[in-house]
């Protein structure tokens, strides 16, 4: 099959493209509110009625909350690969509107400095991802009447409003979805122009908490000086947690499971255009203050961390309250990396503050427990090296290999759900305000996108054994 031919189909359908996407947009789909319940399904039906007109088997399939869509081409392809497409069609909120400069539900093309961009709420996060991958599959069908490999399209309409659907549906429907790879394009690009493919990311472990002393709150002039007060002894214990002279994190064993960053790898992230100036002074930093030992992208995509989240206790209102409280509250998160063990780790951290305790101060630890594993992909699998140049190709430099510094779940559910490997590539940017007012999706990104995917898809039914 001729790659030029879809490239070269891509391009002219270019304004086609737009509108569709444009189209899509409109549709309110936030998730999380049920007064757009309505405008959620008709986003749904959208994706149905878009991929059955080129000729792809789609369905929406009804879950206890939003429905997902579901979609099968090439099964008389068996010999081929078989591969997974993973995108979520619901949005955000828009609040607060006021600070929108047009109407997020009405989008538009604008001119910005940096070149064209679509204006409106999911243009980056992510319906604008999602159809770079369908308009791609789009030019193939119109070009060669049928797509190079077998694929499954699974599109989820809870992914903004925490997929409460989505494991349950997943176990429930696993011989359906299972492919030899899956692919999910609901990330961005390390800097402008520069094609990414995530090659890990950082888990996440959450606990919280409560540092009693005495039984009700005291008159510091009564008990002020032999009493102990909570606050200080929370300060006390999470001043613990750190290292100040390397900023590790002191905890015994807190870095069992971790691994350094192969050479390649580093090599690649030094040379991926990161601005470490510019992501630091953007948000009122001078310097990095992690582990003095690794670089700022190595502290963000492949280091582990524990953050104090929030701490309180006392009187906290307007003036003065001469008390000793009786509690004090703290919240904390870790980012995990490589083979740290969430559930191992929590007994680590709780037993750290445990044997730290004063006498008279006593401990209770929320029991709603969450930890999720840091998802690594299988990038010794030829099909990444595979994408990987296709990327390459297209954005005429060398695509790498990143980490990510937040957790996206859906490639570790396709991990411990379906037992399947997942590549992340998306062509967002930094500055496309997802989840905020004013998003954008840069016209470069979805056209290159589009193209992109016709690359991958290519080179992955061609790859090397």
């Amino acid at each position: 099959m001729s790659l030029d031919a879809v490239l070269a189909r891509i391009d002219d359908d270019l304004t086609g493209s737009i509108d569709r996407l444009m189209e899509f947009l409109r549709i309110q789909s936030i998730s999380t509110d049920p007064a757009f319940k309505g405008d959620v399904e008709k986003a749904a039906d959208w994706l149905v009625a878009d991929l059955n007109s080129i000729g792809i088997k789609a369905e929406k399939r009804p879950t206890t909350g939003h429905p997902m869509v579901v979609g099968h081409v090439g099964e008389e392809n068996s010999d081929a690969p078989h591969l997974l497409f993973y995108g979520h069609y619901d949005v955000q909120p828009v609040d607060p509107l006021d600070l929108w400069k047009t109407p997020p539900f009405e989008p538009q093309i604008e001119d910005t400095p940096a070149g064209k961009v679509i204006r409106g709420r999911g243009a980056s996060d992510d319906k604008g991802q999602l159809m770079t991958f369908v308009e791609a599959c789009r030019a193939w069908k119109a070009v060669h009447g049928t797509l190079p490999c077998r694929i499954t399209f699974f599109f989820e309409g809870e992914e903004e409003s925490g997929s409460p659907s989505l494991v349950p549906f997943m176990e429930a429907n696993a011989e359906e979805l299972t492919a030899d790879l899956a692919l999910i394009c609901d990330t961005s690009m390390v800097s402008r122009g520069v094609p990414s493919i995530a090659s890990q990311l950082r888990g996440m472990l959450k606990d919280e908490f409560t540092i009693t002393g005495p039984r009700i709150d005291l008159h510091s002039g009564h008990y002020g000086g032999p009493g102990l007060n909570p606050l200080r002894e929370m300060a006390r214990i999470v001043a613990s947690f750190y290292d100040e002279d390397s900023g590790r994190v002191t905890i015994d064993g807190f870095y069992e499971g971790v691994h350094e960053v192969p050479a390649d790898q580093l090599r690649q992230w030094q040379n991926c255009g990161f601005d470490e100036a510019e992501y630091l002074t953007s948000v009122g930093y001078s310097v990095p203050h992690g582990e003095k030992a690794y670089s700022t992208l190595e502290q963000q995509w492949a280091r582990p961390t524990l953050e104090v989240n929030g701490m309180w206790g006392g009187y906290t209102g307007a003036g003065s309250k001469t008390v000793i409280p009786s509690q004090a509250h703290c919240k904390i998160t870790c980012r995990l990396v490589g083979d740290m063990d969430p559930d191992a780790l929590r007994g680590k951290i709780r037993k750290h503050v445990e044997e730290r305790l004063s006498p008279d101060a006593t401990v209770t630890w929320n029991q709603d427990l969450e930890g999720s594993p840091a998802p690594v992909m299988n990038i010794e699998r030829p099909e990444f090296e595979a994408a990987r140049g296709a990327l390459s190709d297209e954005w005429d430099r060398e695509a790498v290999f990143t980490g990510m510094g937040g957790s996206i779940p859906i490639a570790g559910f396709f991990k411990s759900v379906l037992g399947l490997d997942a590549m992340l590539i998306g062509f967002a940017n930094d500055d496309d305000a997802i989840h905020s007012p004013n998003e954008k999706y840069d016209v470069t990104s979805f056209h290159k996108g589009m193209r992109s995917w016709a690359r991958v898809l290519e080179a992955l039914t061609n790859k090397p054994a």
